[in-house]
């Protein structure tokens, strides 16, 4: 059995990849995004829940997110966790529904983000490459236990190397795209 496995290396670098836009989902534009509540912990029942776990979270207008509380007891705490969350957001109460203006980025909040959007593309673009080297180490390992021979060898290294290639592209327009819309450019 060979432990170079192509489709394990393809799984693991889309991993990063999904890992990056997971990551950038949470950074907040100008726009409203439901995403940005995701990291949101409300505090009922006596124990920690995910935000969409008590309620529904919704975006109708651009500028705009709307949370509606299943539980008329919870929308206290709800209203609690996302001021508390630190993503500066003051929710307004009607009813059972929070709503949540989102004003607008400074200058300089911007460019924080774009740079903290940098850093998780660097940080994916480093998980990419860990996995590029365990598949260049595991074909090296092939050959040598007789499994590959020197072009065979050669000939996966450099599917490995295109794949990485692509997968790296990938990474940077993902996180140059998201920094655009960060800058508003």
């Amino acid at each position: 059995m060979a432990a170079y496995d192509k489709t394990d290396l393809e799984r693991r670098m889309a991993g990063a990849v999904e890992a990056l836009k997971s990551d950038l989902a949470g950074l907040r534009t100008g726009r409203a995004s439901t995403a940005l509540l995701d990291p949101v912990m409300v505090t009922v029942y006596g124990s920690s829940m995910p935000l969409n776990q008590v309620a529904t979270v919704s975006a109708p207008e651009p500028r705009m997110l709307s949370v509606q509380v299943w539980d008329k007891s919870n929308v206290g705490p709800t209203d609690k966790a996302i001021r508390s969350a630190g993503l500066g957001l003051n929710p307004i109460v009607d009813g059972q529904t929070l709503r949540l203006p989102i004003p607008d980025l400074t200058e300089e909040r911007r460019k924080e983000l774009a740079k903290l959007a940098g850093q998780y593309a660097e940080k994916a673009r480093i998980a990419v490459r860990n996995v590029r080297r365990d598949g260049m180490d595991s074909l090296k390992t092939d050959e040598k236990k007789g499994v590959f021979s020197e072009d065979e060898r050669k000939r996966h290294e450099t599917e490995v190397q295109k794949l990485t290639d692509g997968i790296v592209a990938e990474l940077d327009a993902t996180a140059t795209a998201k920094e655009k819309e960060i800058l508003g450019k």
